[in-house]
C-alpha cells in the first residue's frame, strides 16, 4: 500500500451494540475494495478482524482490529472494535485512534444498550458520527422506525442520506438522496429511483437540504433566495456539516448481502474528515496539528502480544512523520524508544512499511517503556496528549495458581495481560493477602484467564475475594497472662497485664506502656510490642486484622533466669486475645459509596434491589433520561453487582464502585462468618 497524504487519510471506528455486523461490514468493505479476494464470514470463523482463538469460540469480537483499505484515491483505516459491554476499553482505545465514527444499528432492533455507550464515548472525545442501518436483508427490518427511533434519542441532526430499496429478502439496493440516483446490487449499478419510492425520496430530500443549509449561511440565503444549490456545494456543506457534529448522516447496508458497502466507503471518502479537517490539540503553547513537516507526535492507543513478532505498539501519528529505523521519545516515562520496523497492521497480518505520515496509523513492534496511552514525540519539543480516560473495573476476583508451575509465572504473567488491556487492575489485598483481579465483568475476566493459559501456559482459578472484614472492641477491658515453661536447664517465664479499649474509626491499633518499677524490663517490652502486633495482624475472632483500638502494656512479671524475649512475646500474645474476648468484639465490614446510572424506566426495580442488599439510599437524581442512584452498601453484598444489574437493566445499567469506610457488621452476620473461619480452622487441623 502507497504512502497516502495526510488530507486524503480516513480513520474510521465502527462502533455499537453487539452482533449489529460491524465485523461483516469491515469484511465487506475489504472485500469490495479488492483488499482481500475472498469474503470471509463469522460463521466460517475467517473474517480478517475476528483473528482471535477466542473471538471465534465466543462469535463475536473481543479485540479492536485495523483494517486499511484503498477506496477512490482515500485511505480508509477501518478499526473494527467489540460491541459487548465487558469490552468497552477496546472501543475508548479505537475512538482516540479515529476522526470518525461510524455508529452501526441493527435495522430490527435499531438503537440499543451498546449504541448509547457508543454514542456517549464518542461525543465526550467530539469525533464526528455517521450512521449505518445494517442487516437490512433481516426479516422484519424496518428503516423507518428506526430512522424514527434514532430521531427520539438524538434530535433533528439525524439525517437520512439515502433510503433502501426494498428491505428482509427484496433489499436490492440504495437511493442516493443528495443525487437522487437508485444504486442497485452489490456492484451498485446505478438507476432511475424506483416509482413507487419517489415521493418519499422527494420528501426526505428536501428535509435533508433544509437540514444541510441550515448550518451554512452563504448556502442558507441561495436557498431562501430560490437559487439552485449545486451538488458540489451541497456535498461541501455537508462535510462542514458533519465535521463540526451539526449533522449526522444515516446509510443502509447488508454487509453479507454486500448491499450499501460501497456507497458507504464512498460517503466516509468524499464527506468524511481527514485528520487535517480535525481542530488542531492545545497543549500548554503547543498546537499538535495533522502537518506531516512539523515535530512527531504520536499516541500509543493500543498494546498487544504477537506470538510471533513480540510485543505490537499501536500507534496514530497526529503531528510530523515517524520513520522507520529511528527513535521517539516518550514523554509520559521519560524515555528514549527505539524504532525498528514500522507496519500497517491488517488483522493479524503485517505489512512494512517506510514511514507513517500526520493522521496514519500503524504498529511498531518491541518497544521497551511504552505501554497504552503514552504520547512518543521528539525529545527538544516533548509533549503528553490527553491521557485516555477509562471505565473503573467493577467486577473483582480472587487469582488462585493450579499448580506449583504457575506459582513463579503467574505474577509477571498477569502484568503483562494488565498492560495489554487498560480495562483490568491486579492488586495484591492488605486484609486478605489475595491476589485480586478486577475487570469490566464476568466474561472479561473469564477471557483473561483463557489468554493466560494460551498464550503463557499460567493455569488459574477464579473465586470470589475473600471480604476483608477487620475487628474490634466496644469497650475497655484487660486481661493477664503468664507464659511459664519449665525444661532441663533455663526454662520460659513471662507475666504480662495488657489493657485494650476502643479508639475512633479509622485509627488503626496503637501500642503503649505504662509499666513501673520495672515490672517489665525495657529490652523485653519490644517482644510484648511485637507479639501484641503480629496476633493483631492474624486477628483473634475470626481471623482478620484488629483494628481501631489501644492495647497498653501495664504490668508484668519477669524471672532474673528464666526470662527472655520469646517469653514475653508469646505472653503478649495469650493476653490480648484474653483482653480481646472481654471487650465486647465485633466485626468490622468495608462499606463502599455506589453510584448507579440506569435509564428512568429502571430505577425503581434498582432502588428495590439495592434495598435488599443492605444498602443505604442517598439521593436518586435525574439527569435527561438517566437516572443517578447514589448509595452505600457492604462490600459482601455487591461482589456480584456487575451480573445483578446486567439482568435487572437488560444490560443498560452501568455502575462506579469506591471503598468509603468500616462499619460494624449486623450481630447474625458476623456470627455466619466467625462460624465460617471455626470450621475452616477445624477442617486445616483435620488435614
Amino acid at each position: 500500500m502507497k504512502v497516502y497524504p495526510t488530507e486524503a487519510i480516513r480513520n474510521v471506528v465502527l462502533v455499537g451494540h453487539g452482533s449489529v455486523g460491524k465485523t461483516s461490514l469491515a469484511e465487506a468493505a475489504l472485500y469490495e475494495s479488492g483488499a482481500i479476494t475472498r469474503l470471509g464470514s463469522i460463521q466460517d470463523q475467517n473474517t480478517v478482524t475476528d483473528y482471535d482463538e477466542d473471538e471465534h469460540r465466543r462469535k463475536f469480537s473481543l479485540n479492536l482490529a485495523l483494517a486499511p483499505l484503498e477506496w477512490e484515491e482515500r485511505k480508509i483505516n477501518l478499526i473494527d472494535t467489540p460491541g459487548y459491554a465487558d469490552f468497552v476499553s477496546e472501543v475508548i482505545c479505537g475512538a482516540h485512534a479515529a476522526d470518525l465514527a461510524v455508529v452501526v444499528v441493527d435495522a430490527v432492533s435499531g438503537p440499543e444498550v451498546g449504541t448509547d455507550r457508543a454514542w456517549q464515548i464518542a461525543e465526550r472525545l467530539g469525533l464526528p458520527r455517521m450512521i449505518v442501518v445494517n442487516r437490512m436483508d433481516r426479516e422484519n427490518a424496518d428503516f423507518g422506525s428506526v430512522l424514527s427511533a434514532l430521531r427520539e434519542r438524538w434530535g433533528h441532526r439525524v439525517m437520512p442520506l439515502q433510503l433502501p430499496i426494498g428491505a428482509h429478502e427484496s433489499f436490492r439496493g440504495v437511493v442516493d438522496l443528495l443525487h437522487m440516483r437508485a444504486y442497485v446490487g452489490e456492484q451498485a449499478e446505478e438507476a432511475d429511483v424506483p416509482g413507487e419510492l419517489v415521493a418519499e425520496a422527494e420528501r426526505l430530500r428536501a428535509e435533508l437540504i433544509e437540514g444541510i443549509v441550515e448550518t451554512d449561511e452563504e448556502l442558507m440565503n441561495k436557498y431562501f433566495a430560490d437559487e439552485e444549490l449545486t451538488e458540489d456545494e451541497l456535498r461541501r456543506v455537508l462535510h462542514g456539516g458533519l465535521d463540526h457534529n451539526l449533522i449526522f448522516p444515516v446509510l443502509c447496508t447488508s454487509a453479507t448481502k454486500l448491499i450499501g458497502v460501497r456507497e458507504l466507503l464512498h460517503n466516509v471518502a468524499f464527506s468524511g474528515p481527514s485528520p487535517a479537517d480535525r481542530e488542531p490539540i492545545v497543549i500548554g503553547d503547543v498546537k499538535v496539528m495533522a502537518d506531516s513537516a512539523a515535530p512527531p507526535v504520536a499516541l500509543a492507543f493500543k498494546t498487544a502480544a504477537d506470538p510471533f513478532v513480540g510485543r505490537l505498539t499501536y500507534l496514530r501519528v497526529f503531528s510530523g512523520t515517524v520513520t522507520a529505523d529511528s527513535h521517539l521519545w516518550n514523554a509520559n516515562k521519560q524515555a528514549d524508544e527505539r524504532l525498528g520496523t514500522l507496519y500497517l497492521q491488517r488483522g493479524k497480518e503485517q505489512f512494512p512499511v517506510t514511514e507513517l505520515r500526520a493522521g496514519d496509523i500503524g504498529v511498531v513492534a518491541k518497544l521497551s517503556h511504552t505501554s497504552t496511552g503514552d504520547t512518543l514525540g521528539s525529545r527538544e519539543r516533548p509533549v503528553v496528549l490527553p491521557a485516555m480516560q477509562f471505565p473503573a473495573p467493577v467486577f473483582s476476583m480472587a487469582v488462585h495458581p493450579v499448580g506449583k508451575a504457575a506459582v513463579d509465572k503467574l505474577g509477571p504473567s498477569l502484568q503483562r495481560m494488565v498492560e495489554e488491556d487498560p480495562g483490568l487492575r491486579l492488586d495484591r489485598d492488605p486484609g486478605t493477602g489475595e491476589l485480586i483481579l478486577s475487570g469490566l465483568g464476568d466474561a472479561h475476566l473469564d477471557v483473561t484467564v483463557e489468554r493466560l493459559k494460551r498464550k503463557f501456559n499460567v493455569e488459574v482459578e477464579l473465586a470470589l475475594p475473600r471480604v476483608p472484614y477487620r475487628e474490634t472492641v466496644t469497650k475497655k477491658a484487660s486481661a493477664e497472662y503468664t507464659h511459664k515453661k519449665q525444661t532441663g536447664g533455663h526454662g520460659q517465664y513471662g507475666r504480662v497485664t495488657l489493657e485494650i479499649e476502643p479508639l475512633p474509626r479509622g485509627s488503626g491499633i496503637r501500642f503503649a506502656e505504662r509499666v513501673v518499677g520495672g515490672a517489665v524490663p525495657k529490652e523485653f517490652i519490644p517482644a510484648v510490642e511485637k507479639g501484641v502486633m503480629e496476633t493483631a495482624a492474624t486477628g483473634i475472632v475470626a481471623g482478620y486484622e484488629l483494628t481501631d483500638c489501644q492495647v497498653t502494656l501495664v504490668d508484668g512479671k519477669h524471672h532474673p533466669v528464666d526470662s527472655n524475649e520469646m517469653s514475653f512475646k508469646l505472653a503478649a500474645s495469650q493476653a490480648l486475645k484474653e483482653a480481646v474476648q472481654a471487650a465486647g468484639p465485633i466485626l468490622l465490614e468495608p462499606i463502599m459509596l455506589i453510584r448507579v446510572y440506569v435509564p428512568e424506566s429502571f430505577a425503581g426495580d434498582v432502588v428495590g434491589d439495592l434495598n435488599t442488599k443492605r444498602a443505604r439510599i442517598h439521593g436518586i437524581t435525574p439527569e435527561g433520561g438517566t437516572t443517578v442512584i447514589e448509595a452505600e452498601v457492604p462490600l459482601a453484598e455487591v461482589q456480584r453487582y456487575a451480573s445483578d444489574l446486567r439482568s435487572l437493566t437488560q444490560g443498560r445499567g452501568l455502575f462506579e464502585l469506591s471503598l468509603d469506610h468500616y462499619g460494624e457488621v449486623p450481630a447474625h452476620i458476623a456470627q455466619q462468618v466467625i462460624d465460617a473461619h471455626k470450621k475452616e480452622l477445624e477442617a486445616a487441623h483435620a488435614r
